[in-house]
């Protein structure tokens, strides 16, 4: 009930007790899988657990209850797990492993089986938003800095530039899915059970069992050195907020007072009937305050002791799973946000013209120095900025009265100088450029 941003994503069906379950089974049937490969347990064997190791067989809640007794629920479900596979191949379920490998390699899964969805939303955000961008190349509006009208730019090149975001945020999501290792060392990352059970390499069995999982074999076991999660975390962080960007903007310009864009379909208030609320992007906003501060859980969990750790590791679980599930459920809304955005081009070109022309006012300076020398410029334009805000007159007329007795170029237009529409730059390159990138 209190987190509608990700509740019926594809993030909180990956994510859920029972997709846990699934991902620790999934890491227990491998490993063994990965000994029968290597000749260190017999195939019936692997396919005897792999054969019980179905999340439907057990119980969650169960296991989350007696997880309490050792601190993680690994290890009641090597006792469930031995139980179902039965007597005769029992006791190959989790041999020579930690709780920790089973847990971080399922972690692991976890993620990547969120993360793929994940990808898709950022790929179709960034498709609309490329859609959105070379539909308005050309379309300006008003450039805001610190809150106030700067100089003009196009509706284009901003859409660009959250499309630029959201394709940050796909690659670095893509490296660390890549990268994501499983997890094996034994109880304090020597893998010297595996030796005793019979390994003449121990080092080949975590390659091994990273081929079965589809993950990247890692170098070392990794149960204090946790590169991979905190890569993890960050790249989430970063793609909550590179999503926050785009819904911050669009905050700002679906107020009622700007009215530059709307959601479609905007959500309704309980109070006021005439409201239709930006509820994805007030969700994807709320995303992304919360997301560097779970990130920070699992930087903070680098300090990891000795070479397994108490609390450090633990800590870890509930924010990165918080994570998973905020950043999800974000990229959803964004590719649904993007999708709908409706663009009211005359209304920004109202805005462009409510400060009479004194948007442009960087160009004339530009432009009348040279003619009128900076000295002379300045002085003049600072007088006519005056008039138009005490006057309520257009720039360009008290332009073109104050030079009518100057010596000026006879091609000196003063109402093309004070047009906007007119001085956004190179905009319309930078946003071809931009869209350039795949």
């Amino acid at each position: 009930m209190l987190a509608p941003g990700w509740t019926g994503s594809r993030a909180a069906t990956t994510t859920s007790d029972s997709a846990f379950l699934r991902a620790l089974l999934d890491a227990e049937a491998a490993l063994t899988r990965a000994q029968a490969a290597l000749g260190l347990a017999p195939a019936a064997a692997a396919r005897a657990v792999t054969a019980a190791a179905h999340a439907g067989h057990f119980d969650a809640h169960s296991l989350a209850v007696r997880a309490r007794a050792g601190g993680n629920p690994v290890i009641p479900l090597v006792a469930d797990l031995t139980k179902a596979t039965g007597e005769q191949y029992g006791p190959y379920v989790h041999r020579g492993a930690t709780s920790q490998d089973i847990m971080d390699t399922a972690t692991v899964l976890v993620a990547v089986r969120t993360l793929e969805p994940l990808l898709a939303d950022l790929g179709r955000t960034a498709d609309a938003l490329a859609v959105l961008a070379a539909a308005h190349r050309d379309t300006p509006m008003p450039g805001r800095t610190l809150t106030q009208h700067a100089v003009p730019t196009t509706f284009g090149l901003k859409a660009a530039g959250w499309r630029s975001l959201v394709l940050d945020a796909r690659d670095r999501v893509t490296a660390v899915r890549d990268s994501l290792p499983a997890q094996l060392g034994g109880a304090a990352g020597t893998l010297a059970a595996f030796t005793a059970y019979g390994a003449t390499d121990a080092t080949a069995l975590p390659a091994a069992y990273a081929r079965e999982l589809g993950l990247a074999a890692p170098l070392l076991p990794w149960h204090t050195l946790r590169t991979p999660l905190a890569d993890l975390a960050g790249c989430l962080a970063l793609t909550a907020g590179a999503l926050g960007k785009f819904a911050e903007d669009v905050l700002t310009l679906s107020r009622t007072e700007i009215a530059e864009v709307a959601e479609a379909g905007g959500g309704g208030s309980s109070a006021m009937p005439h409201k239709a609320n930006p509820v994805r992007s007030t969700l994807i906003a709320a995303a992304a305050r919360r997301a560097p501060q779970l990130a920070a859980t699992l930087h903070g969990s680098l300090v990891a002791g000795d070479e397994r750790p108490a609390g450090a590791w633990h800590a870890e679980w509930e924010p990165l799973r918080d994570l998973l599930r905020l950043t999800g459920g974000a990229a959803r809304d964004a590719a649904e946000l993007a999708a709908g955005l409706r663009v009211f081009p005359d209304t920004m070109r109202q805005h462009l013209d409510s400060t009479h022309g004194l948007i442009v006012s960087e160009r004339l300076s530009a432009e009348l120095a040279p003619v009128l020398g900076r000295a002379r410029a300045k002085e003049l334009l600072t007088e006519l900025a005056r008039r138009a805000h005490a006057e309520g007159r257009d720039l360009a007329g008290l332009l073109a009265e104050s030079l009518a007795g100057e010596d000026v170029p006879a091609d000196l237009d003063p109402a093309a100088l004070t047009d906007p529409a007119r001085y956004t730059g190179s905009a319309g390159t930078l946003t071809d450029r931009a869209l350039e990138r795949r």
